[in-house]
């Protein structure tokens, strides 16, 4: 497998790993043919007449999916530990039966000493490459980005596969309901599976780092896709600010340099598709797609929110000045109370005593 560090913005990358090869039908698991028989179920309601149930639950279903985080996706491209160790585990039965045969020959002739290769199409249990964009990421930083990628999520996807399983009991009794599909407990059915998955991403990843599985490598493809984009999306800040942040960190949250506004690296379609055509990976440019859209829209929020604000401000300013104004005004022609004369201390002269009088 081969993983992908692509920043979609300033701010935010997408982690996205391709299956090299896929499993032979003996090698796949009980949960890969049970996610490849309800892709095909989806793909058959996907076919039905516009307007039927079937279709109907598929446009909504996928308007969903366009919703759940680009970031989830990429820790679910990342195969399973599992898997990972079942290759391991062929790879290793590969060189033991190479050790055993006497001769590095078979009877064509043919150098059979990297049965390993032949065996497992291509896999390497020692490394696994990770490609990234020089330009935009300091070759100092990966490590630490790719850290924070698959760590930072592992605590959400733990918490809310917890609450599927809690919901699931509670769905199930909808299944008795003739005709209507059970919508409720396929949903969280579905997104405990995608939780899972992204747990697995997470360990896998954390797995390769712990021992040293990774070959770091920078790819001037993509150097020069991202400085096309460049002409597109005008002049952006690296991505390296942040990124340099974090390393000294040791891979901490990232500290956003709040004088600069997040900016896109990356369109769609040039982008998304370049990419994609440039590594001949049609999956890949699903998934950018994905990630541009939801990065554009949480930007576009943003600015609207922010622009608002600001209007709010200005609305309130020149009201809020005049106030006081007014309150300026009142106090000053409203007189201060003056200080007591030594007379009015001493109160008023003593009155004369009649008595004092007549005897005068």
């Amino acid at each position: 497998m081969r993983l992908f560090l692509l920043p979609i913005s300033t701010r935010r990358t997408l982690l996205y790993c391709e299956r090299l090869t896929e499993p032979l039908p003996h090698q796949m698991s009980l949960m890969d043919k049970v996610q490849n028989r309800a892709a095909k179920m989806w793909s058959g309601w996907e076919k039905k007449p516009p307007g039927s149930l079937m279709h109907r639950i598929v446009s909504s279903g996928n308007a969903g999916l366009r919703r759940i985080a680009f970031e989830e996706w990429g820790l679910k491209s990342v195969p399973p530990l599992s898997a990972r160790k079942r290759m391991e585990e062929a790879a290793a039965r590969a060189i033991e039966e190479d050790k055993e045969n006497k001769k590095n020959t078979n009877a064509d002739g043919v150098d059979t000493k990297d049965t390993k290769t032949a065996v497992v199409k291509g896999f390497d249990s020692k490394s696994v490459q990770v490609v990234y964009p020089s330009s935009v990421i300091p070759s100092t930083s990966v490590e630490a980005l790719l850290t924070r990628l698959g760590t930072e999520r592992e605590d959400l996807h733990r918490k809310r596969l917890i609450w599927c399983f809690v919901g699931m009991p509670i769905t199930a009794p909808f299944v008795l309901v003739p005709v209507i599909p059970n919508i409720p407990f396929f949903y969280l059915a579905y997104r405990a599976w995608s939780h899972w998955r992204a747990l697995s991403g997470s360990k896998h990843i954390q797995h390769l780092l712990a021992n040293k599985g990774l070959v770091y490598t920078s790819s001037p493809i993509l150097d020069a896709i991202y400085d096309q984009e460049k002409s597109v999306m005008g002049e952006t800040k690296p991505v390296g600010t942040q990124i340099r942040r974090e390393a000294d960190s040791n891979g901490s949250a990232v500290s956003h340099d709040e004088a600069e506004p997040e900016r896109l690296l990356l369109s769609n379609p040039s982008g998304s598709k370049g990419i994609a055509d440039a590594f001949n990976a049609p999956s890949l440019e699903l998934e950018l797609e994905r990630a541009i859209w939801q990065v554009e829209t949480a930007l576009a929020k943003e600015r609207g929110v922010k622009g608002k604000n600001e209007e709010e401000t200005k609305q309130e300013g020149p009201d809020a000045n005049a106030n006081v104004g007014i309150e300026t005004t009142k106090r000053q022609t409203i007189p201060e109370k003056q200080q007591p004369t030594p007379e009015q201390w001493a109160g008023p002269p003593d009155a004369p005593v009649k008595g004092k009088d007549k005897a005068n």
